[in-house]
């Protein structure tokens, strides 16, 4: 199959025929019901033309950072229709994205000795602090560079073709030679920082940072922090599986997966019956404290539940992400466009300050919660006919929406 030809052919099986044209740079929701529309997706193509990669991972930019956000924005839009505009921007930010780590670029942003005393093979989040620390965020690029070798591989046609804007970096000229790259190279930063040094699997593969790490030493990984890693390893895991290369590695991330999923559901929550009468969660930062999460951590949270529930691979059930969306509905829920600033509905400051939006992570509990949908996608700015402003958003409406299309798809 030509290049040329990816994009029509994928919109043409998975989207309605008639749609309106779209208008570059803007994302149109068409409607909030019925399929995808062509002009939906092409209007976030069209918008993610105009996206740039961070220089950096300073201030997290490749975590919660705006380049992390736009990645995980792209691989959502690509799942539901392969493009091959979508695929090559996505590539150029894993370009960008590895080329910008520690142990390749040169002095004197890269070759940095971090607080392992080593030149590690990680993105500094604060790199003129000394020592460099590193912590939960690593998780984010190495599952970035994971979800781009996972769109390959799973897009058979382009394996032995050229990359559309070359090799500039030398990773590989074809696409599959460029997802093979992307792999070893998160599997590097894997098996040389984060499992070498960072955290430690202890009390059946739970995560724990290590004894002399520099944030929370010897203490469990919270929460959101585990949901970084778990991109990483949800992404290795399903990658791997489709290069069929390395089963006893995607077993080794699936067994750390689970373990961490069940300590979260067994020990994790508080359970209760909200003022509504339906049941509700509650939990907090990390263990062993299980009340008081803020709003913007329990937003991470969720996003990070559901790439396990979607994937499948871990018996997550719908009716166990349901309460998530009675707790924001019920409980964060303080009038239109206005919610607490922690899952228990008390509001503080800073992660835990009120909002005038529904953070995009929640918006994935509306396919357990029906009845939620209308409310959580108009509090999160996201209205029949309207322009989107916010590609988180607008690609976990399109998440949702095709989903919902297609009969929930709910496990």
């Amino acid at each position: 199959m030509k290049q040329k030809n990816l994009l029509n052919l994928a919109l043409t099986i998975s989207l309605p025929l008639a749609c309106a044209t779209a208008q570059a740079a803007a994302m149109t929701v068409d409607s909030l019901d019925g399929p995808v529309t062509r002009n939906e997706i092409q209007s976030f193509v069209d918008f993610a033309q105009g996206l740039q990669p961070g220089a950096s991972n300073v201030d997290n930019e490749w975590a919660q950072g705006r380049s992390g956000e736009n990645l995980k924005a792209m691989a959502l839009v690509y799942d539901i229709a392969p493009s091959q505009p979508l695929l090559d921007k996505m590539v150029s930010f894993c370009d960008a994205l590895l080329s910008e780590r520690n142990d390749i670029l040169p002095a004197p942003a890269g070759q940095r000795v971090i607080w392992t005393g080593r030149i590690d093979p990680v993105w500094p989040n604060k790199p003129d602090v000394s020592p460099i620390q590193t912590g939960g965020e690593q998780g984010d690029p190495v599952g970035h560079l994971g979800s781009c070798a996972r769109q390959i591989l799973k897009t058979t046609a382009v394996y032995n073709q050229k990359v559309a804007g070359g090799d500039p970096f030398h990773f590989g000229a074809t696409y599959l030679q460029r997802a093979k790259t992307y792999l070893s190279q998160a599997d590097k930063t894997v098996d040389q920082h984060i499992l070498k040094s960072l955290i430690k699997l202890t009390d059946g593969n739970r995560m724990y940072f290590a004894a002399n790490a520099p944030y929370k030493a010897g203490l469990p990984v919270p929460w959101n922090q585990q949901m970084m890693f778990g991109y990483g390893f949800l992404n290795l895991a399903q990658a791997h599986e489709l290069l069929k290369d390395d089963p006893a590695r995607v077993k080794r991330y699936d067994q750390i997966l689970q373990a961490n999923l069940d300590w979260f559901l067994q020990s994790g929550l508080t359970r209760y019956t909200d003022k509504a009468g339906h049941p509700a969660y509650d939990w907090g930062y990390t263990m062993p404290d299980t009340s008081g999460e803020d709003n913007s951590h329990g937003s991470l949270d969720t996003a990070g539940l559901y790439r396990l529930y979607q994937s499948g691979r871990y018996g997550l059930k719908a009716a166990q992400l349901a309460p998530i969306a009675n707790t924001v509905l019920d409980v964060m829920r303080l009038g239109d466009r206005h919610y607490a600033g922690r899952l228990n509905g008390t509001t503080g400051a800073g992660n835990s300050k009120d909002t005038n939006y529904l953070r995009s992570g929640y918006l994935f509990t509306a396919l357990f919660q029906p009845s939620a949908y209308y409310t959580m996608m108009s509090d999160a700015g996201i209205q029949d006919g309207s322009n989107a402003s916010r590609i988180d958003a607008f690609s976990r409406f399109l998440a949702v929406k095709a989903a919902r299309a297609a009969g929930g798809k709910q496990k």
